[in-house]
């Protein structure tokens, strides 16, 4: 027991003579655990900048489209083309950037991309529908365009609406996502006549290998097929449609500010430069219908 003891109170004399360094150390990681806990906080702090702030910043924006010529899609070094991407560009440039990053996308992926943050902005020419409206939130028309059929040469079938293609229980592709879904499902069109291909490259193979009797998409795109193609001719089909740029439901200070730039810049001598190469014309300017009243529609 006496051994025990004096281990004991050698034990003791050890701990008194060493408060002084364990009061050291519990302060340096006292100190430590502060210093980590700001840094955090300038971290969240920073990745908590808008994207707005970005643009005001001169940082790059990331901007996501598919390959939808002349809308918007990659040239040879993945630079961004298309008059979409043309007006994007000028928008930021007034706003205060010059930097963008194109990420190229399946059509289908592309309000999945923006919500899952792989892009800023969403300049792939999306038309503005109800349906799209509770994912996105998108600014003024930039462009009123209507939808096209591409068929064989000849237009063997006769075909000039959607409907006739209903009515003859006939083959129809188009783009996935693309709006023309829902209109065939509206007008009674079954899943089984419906062929969903992954983009316009896809819509054009299938009518020229005979899997589909049309195809359709927007009139610029089926159109830039039949001008460089003349094996498939173009039918135009009535309905309009406005495409605007699609941001994130809670970016409405992004969206007022690009806003603000497109009342003077939209049908400007500025724009029109940028644009013309593409096929824009003073023709497929937006005629005052807002975003607003076609999110109701």
């Amino acid at each position: 027991m006496i051994w025990e003891e004096l281990q004991m109170y050698r034990w003791k004399q050890d701990e008194i003579r060493n408060w002084p360094l364990r009061r050291a150390i519990l302060r340096g990681i006292a100190a430590l655990g502060i210093a980590t806990m700001a840094l955090a906080s300038f971290s969240g702090s920073a990745s908590a900048q808008s994207l707005l702030e970005k643009i005001k910043n001169g940082e790059t924006v990331r901007i996501g489209f598919s390959n939808e010529v002349p809308w918007a899609y990659p040239g040879e070094n993945n630079e961004p083309l298309g008059f979409v991407n043309a007006m994007t560009i000028d928008i930021l440039k007034k706003l205060g950037t010059t930097k963008v990053e194109p990420v190229v996308t399946e059509w289908g992926s592309l309000i999945p991309g923006l919500q899952a943050g792989r892009f800023d902005i969403i300049t792939g020419g999306m038309y503005i529908l109800p349906e799209r409206c509770r994912n996105v939130l998108f600014t003024e028309p930039i462009v009123k365009a209507t939808d096209a059929l591409i068929v064989p040469k000849g237009n063997p079938e006769g075909l000039h609406s959607y409907e006739d293609l209903r009515d003859k229980g006939l083959t129809f592709v188009t783009g996935a996502g693309y709006s023309e879904i829902e209109l065939m499902h509206k007008i009674g069109v079954p899943d089984d006549k419906i062929m969903q291909v992954a983009g316009p490259a896809e819509i054009l193979q299938a009518v020229k290998a005979g899997r589909a009797a049309a195809g359709s998409g927007a009139y610029f795109t089926m159109k830039e097929f039949t001008d460089k193609d003349d094996s498939v001719a173009l039918v135009p089909v009535g309905n309009s449609y406005y495409s605007g740029l699609a941001f994130l439901p809670n970016q409405q200070a992004e969206v007022g500010a690009f806003n603000a730039v497109l009342k003077d810049y939209i049908g400007s001598d500025k724009m029109m430069a940028s644009v013309g190469k593409y096929g824009y014309t003073k023709a497929t300017l937006p005629d005052g219908t807002t975003a607003a009243e076609l999110c109701e529609r």
